[in-house]
């Protein structure tokens, strides 16, 4: 993947537009691609660090979004992970987790990082150094599995293969 440019922003921050294709995709991708009905805009937004990859047309590649500790887990955790269909395969997806450990790593130094993968990106997380903890369990219909990453751990900035 060509030239990605990744931006850090508060919901508060908000620019208008760049806020609707967020929130847009998110819906697009959890709630119609997934078939599940939940409510995906939480109070956590309200708190979390969102971040957006754009290529250089300023088309969007990725969103995430990055809690704080203390705030759902004691650790950070990043959740909402989305890569837009036309960039799944490219890579992408490994850049996003990359970037979203850096600015962890760096807003939260010292403290490890927890999420709730969907049970089958097990082998995708654990590419970036997460392990499994505790057995699979149904989350609004569908399989999940928490994962941590021990402080210190993981490989940000790194890069992957295409995945």
């Amino acid at each position: 993947m060509d030239s990605i440019t990744w931006t850090w922003w508060k919901l508060a921050d908000a620019e208008p537009l760049a806020l609707f294709a967020y929130l847009r995709l998110r819906s697009q991708v959890f709630v119609v691609e997934q078939a599940c009905s939940y409510s995906d805009m939480d109070d956590h937004d309200v708190v979390a660090w969102h971040l957006t990859g754009t290529d250089a047309a300023g088309r969007l590649l990725g969103v995430a979004r990055l809690l704080p500790p203390g705030e759902k887990f004691k650790e950070p955790s990043l959740g909402r992970v989305i890569v837009t269909q036309a960039a799944r395969g490219t890579g992408v997806g490994h850049l996003l987790v990359d970037e979203v450990l850096r600015k962890a790593a760096a807003e939260y130094p010292g403290y490890g990082h927890r999420i709730q993968a969907q049970a089958y990106l097990e082998r995708f997380y654990g590419s970036h150094g997460f392990t499994p903890d505790g057995e699979i369990y149904l989350e609004d219909g569908i399989p999940h599995i928490d994962m941590t990453l021990a402080p210190g751990r993981g490989r940000p900035g790194a890069g992957h293969a295409k995945a």
